[in-house]
């Protein structure tokens, strides 16, 4: 014991921190766990900001379409990406695992789903480009199929990190449930 003044309490030298409580091991690995889902979550939203930019000026006509092309099919069901990351949001300040398991799986849906046919559909436009090196949609002067290309990349990293991270959050708060309902 500390006193505010005056001399430590004899018998307290500093060694005796072994009996002191510690934070347990699950709750520390779900703050973590939570922290880098959010930091996630921001980046996709950023990417999401992005191609639903790229949407609506291409449909408000807000820009030529030499300079921002039309969208390709996949990013009208990439919009929808952003329900999981919002059910992910939901589900972290209560250690909802309902909002967790369902966000991981609308996640494939709405999110890795979308980027996978987007890689198979603009394959043809890459492979024209590659071999022809004729590109015929620009986003700002450059390529829209390398454009898109680097940023599904991207996106189809963060997804798979977010759904990583949320497996491993899930497993730490589904054994500290069963640990609690053992007692």
């Amino acid at each position: 014991m500390t006193s505010r003044i005056g001399p430590r309490t004899v018998g307290t030298d500093g060694n005796d921190f072994k009996p002191r409580e510690k934070v347990g091991s699950h709750y520390q690995m779900s703050a973590s766990l939570k922290s880098e889902i959010k930091k996630l979550t921001v980046v996709h939203l950023l990417i999401w900001t992005l191609v639903a930019a790229q949407v609506m000026v291409a449909h408000l006509k807000l820009l030529s379409h030499d300079v921002v092309a039309m969208p390709y099919q996949w990013e009208y069901p990439y919009l929808l990406s952003l329900l999981p990351s919002l059910l992910n949001a939901m589900a972290m300040p209560k250690n909802n695992i309902s909002y967790l398991v369902i966000s991981m799986i609308s996640a494939g849906l709405f999110s890795v789903a979308p980027l996978i046919f987007g890689a198979m559909e603009m394959f043809p436009v890459a492979q024209q480009l590659y071999r022809h090196g004729k590109a015929y949609r620009f986003i700002f002067g450059f390529s829209a199929v390398s454009v898109m290309y680097l940023l599904m990349v991207i996106a189809i990293q963060v997804h798979a990190w977010q759904i990583y991270y949320s497996k491993k959050l899930l497993d730490a708060w589904f054994n500290t449930t069963q640990e609690k309902k053992r007692k």
